[in-house]
């Protein structure tokens, strides 16, 4: 399971740390793809599978499950970790989640996201009312 929060930067090679509680987990290959939210997601080979045979089962006649399913894998990538812990992030999803400099890693149990700093300050500072979140959530038995 992944959880925390880190802080790190992107090199000017367009790289980024993953971050050491995090490697394990990940293994030699996952998946980098867009998020929602402009955020990146990261997921373990295994966890790809599981969303990829939900994505499988959407009915290509809705312009929404193609649009969804278009969204996933079009920015989706299978990248490695190099000998540092880096992994090479590519130009098009550093522009998706307008990322310059300084990202936070975040871990959200069965996958990682990668937000820019300035977007995840902004998130965080939204008018986001977790309380009514909680309570919505409380709706669907959590």
């Amino acid at each position: 399971m992944f959880i925390g929060e880190y802080n790190h930067a992107l090199d000017t090679k367009n790289r980024i740390i993953i971050p050491s509680k995090f490697r394990e987990e990940l293994g030699d290959n996952f998946i980098l793809t867009k998020g929602l939210d402009g955020c990146l997601y990261v997921y373990p080979l295994g966890e790809w599978k599981v969303l990829e045979e939900k994505l499988k089962k959407l009915p290509l006649t809705n312009h929404n499950a193609r649009a969804f399913v278009r969204f996933f894998f079009s920015g989706a990538n299978e990248v490695s970790l190099d000998k540092q812990g880096r992994v090479l992030v590519p130009q098009n999803l550093i522009e998706y989640a307008s990322i310059n400099k300084e990202i936070i890693s975040i871990g959200v149990s069965t996958r990682i996201e990668i937000w820019s700093k300035e977007k995840w300050v902004e998130y965080n500072e939204s008018s986001v009312d977790m309380n009514a979140i909680a309570e919505k959530m409380s709706e669907l038995g959590i």
